[in-house]
């Protein structure tokens, strides 16, 4: 097992791999990258449902309020699995207004599957996310990794080391944990994936179930950072 210092040496050097860099940045409230799971695990229909579930969130009336509130929210989405393939990401959206709000959601609802392999690589996501918000063109109070799943790690970066590298960076890793496979998910994502302040995991019961907690999620990490409040 390392020492306490080659982890630390390690998770330097990586949290370097994914600065930012020098170029001009456009200002906003939240940038935040929706990381959905897309493993062996998940079905086609399932995949459907959390696509519309996100959907369904974004049009919202309370979302749309929550982001016309702000200074804008810049958003994306990843799939992942063992891994990630950044041609197919949503590009990053800046979002202001509720048409742009529905726009992004109708481009949400209408992806199609990346086959990104068979494993469940939750620290491949973290730091997929991490690539996302390091080379966009914006430059948010706050930088939000939202990861969603059913699973535990099995593949790629343990994600205990992934979210050291996110809190070296600012980045607040939150999670949504879909309760059908492991029944205590939750309690693993807590303990292995979350970071941040008031970093949070929230549960769907099932994939029926995702939309609501996805509503709820978002609620959450839109609330303006004015007060120890939440919606």
């Amino acid at each position: 097992m390392p020492s306490r210092l080659a982890l630390v040496i390690l998770v330097s050097c990586l949290a370097g791999l994914v600065a930012r860099p020098a170029h001009a940045e456009t200002p906003v409230s939240i940038e935040l990258v929706l990381a959905v799971d897309t493993s062996l695990s998940i079905s086609d229909f399932e995949f459907s449902l959390q696509m519309k579930g996100i959907a369904e969130a974004l049009r919202s009336k309370e979302v749309i309020e929550l982001i016309s509130v702000q200074n804008g929210v810049a958003m994306t989405l990843i799939q992942w699995a063992g891994w990630t393939n950044e041609m197919n990401w949503i590009p990053w959206r800046l979002l202001k207004t509720r048409q742009s709000v529905l726009a992004f959601a109708a481009e949400i609802e209408a992806v199609e599957r990346d086959r990104v392999g068979y494993l469940t690589g939750i620290g491949t996501a973290v730091e997929a996310g991490l690539r996302a918000i390091a080379t966009n063109r914006f430059a948010g109070r706050r930088r939000k990794i939202d990861v969603s799943g059913d699973g535990r790690n099995n593949a790629g970066r343990s994600p205990l080391v992934s979210r050291i590298i996110a809190q070296a960076q600012g980045v607040t890793i939150n999670g949504l944990a879909i309760l059908t496979d492991v029944a205590d998910l939750d309690v693993y994502y807590r303990q292995h994936v979350i970071s941040g302040p008031h970093a949070f995991v929230l549960k769907a019961g099932n994939y029926d179930d995702f939309a609501r907690a996805m509503r709820l999620k978002l609620l959450r990490e839109l609330a303006p950072a004015v007060s120890g409040k939440r919606p």
